[in-house]
């Protein structure tokens, strides 16, 4: 999911900078409690969730009153910049890995090491909350890019799901084909997308980064055989057309071809099974990504679902870091949230609330504990500007779909384009 903006802006830069005045970010309250802010995103559902576990921690902490504070996803990072812009960010704030370097390089966050107890997340995890040797940000969750399937449709379309630990993307394209040809066209065989992580783990079989540095690590030629996939899927019928393509990429998971029972298969992240499950009314299974040919690794990865962070400008950095603590660390809290901020980073916490996991939830976790020797390191921090990417990717796809740009056009404009936003 993106917003397709930069999420920090520089007119919002140029009013931090001439911001004379600070507003109070926290405070006390008139009762003598500590007041902390804690903004994040999301549905009345997490809403319901987040409110629970404040109140838990509230009962444990009475000197603490803690006022959640939550967007809609499209706007969060829109109204977070504009507070931190104005010296009123809140005390805690949930962040995307996209989003962590921007942050922690305009000096709005605070250093959580040795504030907030790590011992049990996994090194690696916890290691993609660094930036420039501090850790800015705790993972509280983890998650992975990966394939969705609906057994039930493949069946009806008389197609054989390959094996996922040895099927390549040929393979996957005649499968799409073979479903939307064995169902007449009722069912789609996949819905395309162009999300960043698809083709990191694309560029990743083929030797590459998705970032190198402050630049695109994917070359030319990968990026015009990534897209001849797309290609080859609408030409087979094993995706929609370009036009329609277009049109469902910015539906909600209830609105998509697998929500809906309209298609086979799709990318997806495995924190969102669930909601697809949901919405579909089906039985949902999570397969690996097909890989190319030859390659020796299949190029996925975890990585956190969201962090958490606290402001540098917080005056009550020690509540502010209990708070985190408690939500990341506390088994009543990790009863209360469960995965939906993913499966929980803290391994005694996870161990603590599988049981009460969903059916989805418990297959993610299946998947993921299959999957994982296979899968490649966390990704670190991306460069400032890639909360962009998506937008890119998306742009210059579509150029490649509708036929306004050869291949070959597209993909040096697009690093062209990557390359001079990353480098600020």
């Amino acid at each position: 999911m993106s917003s397709g903006k930069k999420i920090w802006s520089a007119a919002l830069l140029a009013t931090a900078m001439l911001a004379v005045t600070a507003a109070c970010g926290s405070g006390g309250s008139t009762d003598g409690k500590v007041k902390l802010r804690f903004a994040y995103w999301g549905s009345d559902a997490r809403r319901e969730m987040t409110e629970a576990a404040i109140t838990k921690f509230e009962a444990k902490n009475p000197t603490i009153d803690v006022e959640g504070e939550i967007s809609d996803f499209p706007s969060y990072y829109e109204r977070l910049a504009t507070q931190v812009a104005g010296r009123d960010a809140p005390d805690v704030m949930t962040l995307e890995i996209r989003a962590l370097r921007e942050y922690a390089e305009r000096g709005t966050l605070a250093d959580l090491a040795s504030k907030v107890s790590a011992a049990d997340i996994d090194a690696k995890i916890l290691a993609t909350g660094v930036v420039h040797g501090k850790q800015y940000a705790i993972p509280s969750g983890v998650n992975s890019f990966a394939m969705v399937v609906n057994p039930a449709l493949v069946k009806r379309a008389k197609a054989t799901l390959p094996d996922d630990s040895s099927w390549t993307w040929e393979d996957f394209v005649d499968l799409c084909s073979q479903v939307t040809a064995g169902t007449s066209g009722k069912i789609t065989g996949t819905q395309l997308s162009w999300n960043p992580a698809y083709l990191q783990i694309y560029a990743a079989q083929k030797g590459e980064q998705l970032y190198t540095g402050n630049k695109i690590g994917v070359s030319p030629q990968t990026l015009k055989d990534w897209w001849a996939i797309t290609q080859d899927l609408i030409k087979t019928k094993g995706s929609p057309t370009a036009d329609k393509s277009s049109e469902l990429y910015d539906a909600g998971i209830e609105q998509t071809l697998i929500g809906t029972n309209t298609g086979a298969t799709s990318m997806i992240w495995t924190n969102v099974l669930g909601a697809a499950a949901k919405a579909s009314g089906q039985e949902l299974d999570l397969i690996r990504m097909p890989k190319i040919e030859g390659a020796t690794t299949s190029g996925m990865f975890l990585q956190p679902a969201m962090f958490y962070t606290a402001s540098a400008r917080s005056e009550h950095a020690a509540e502010a870091a209990k708070f985190i603590d408690f939500m990341i660390n506390d088994a009543e809290a990790g009863q209360i949230i469960l995965s939906d901020r993913g499966l929980p980073a803290n391994a005694k916490v996870l161990s603590a609330v599988s049981a009460k996991l969903p059916d989805a939830d418990q297959k993610t976790l299946a998947f993921v504990n299959e999957v994982r020797g296979e899968l490649a390191e966390p990704p670190a921090a991306p460069p400032k500007g890639s909360s962009a990417m998506e937008g890119i990717l998306r742009r210059y796809s579509e150029e490649v779909i509708f036929n306004r740009m050869t291949p070959d056009e597209a993909a040096q404009k697009l690093i062209t384009e990557a390359n001079a936003l990353l480098a600020g």
